[in-house]
């Protein structure tokens, strides 16, 4: 990918690198007490502190009392670096469990009602889903810019995307419509994280309500739940 950093650079993303393990000779002169996890978290911990225009790697190296040369055993470059704590980060959300892909049957329990019940549940859980993502936002300022910079492609990632995909998929929105769903909650997103320190919690809680309107009026939802008027102002006009 091509990083906003580096315009000219075109490098392949740590998650689609498979790096080989270093001969026993070389693994026994490694320092000890270092390895990737210990060397992402101290990063993650740096970029909190400093800020992503302060970090490189001799800052990293002082904070854990190696030599800048000691982090190359277990990253090939600080862009790998910079993707491993950017997935490190995300792994902090909370997301919604799967649903079981087989529930037993239990003919003895009654039809479920109510509010969370049927396609009204999904606003209440997409919701939490999104806000969280704000405040991991707001936690960690340097997760915004970084995943402009780099394709966001790892496990905890891929995570996020697959529990926004389910969510969507119980809105009742035709297949061919939930792709451009899944792009509107992720750009929204993504797009409040530079000024996520800066918009007032209330703000982003009512634009989220608009586009979750918004996604309810195309489903053909007439009233969204815990949006009131907003919701049905946006089925009229979808």
């Amino acid at each position: 990918m091509v990083t906003a950093a580096d315009p000219e650079e075109t490098r392949t993303s740590v998650w689609l690198t498979a790096r080989p393990a270093a001969p026993a000779r070389r693994r026994s002169e490694a320092p000890s007490g270092l390895d990737r996890e210990r060397i992402t978290a101290a990063t993650v911990r740096l970029l909190d502190a400093e800020g992503l225009g302060r970090f490189s790697m001799r800052r990293l190296a002082a904070e854990l009392g190696v030599t800048a040369m000691s982090l190359y055993w277990y990253v090939d470059t600080k862009h790998d670096l910079l993707e491993l704590a950017l997935d490190r980060a995300l792994g902090e959300l909370a997301l919604p469990a799967a649903p079981d892909p087989k529930p037993e049957a239990l003919p003895e329990s009654p039809p479920e009602t109510g509010p969370e019940a049927g396609p009204a549940a999904w606003p209440g859980r997409l919701r939490v889903l999104a806000c969280g993502y704000r405040k991991l936002l707001v936690a960690h300022p340097w997760v915004a810019p970084l995943t402009a910079a780099y394709p966001n492609i790892g496990p905890h990632a891929r995570a996020f995307d697959a529990a926004l995909q389910r969510l969507l998929d119980a809105t009742g929105l035709a297949e061919a419509r939930r792709t451009g769903a899944h792009l509107a909650v992720s750009y929204f997103l993504h797009g409040c994280g530079g000024a996520a320190r800066r918009l007032p919690e209330r703000d982003f809680r009512l634009a989220l309500d608009v586009l979750i309107a918004g996604i309810g009026g195309v489903a053909g939802i007439g009233g969204v739940a815990g949006i009131g008027g907003v919701a049905g102002s946006a089925a009229k006009t979808a």
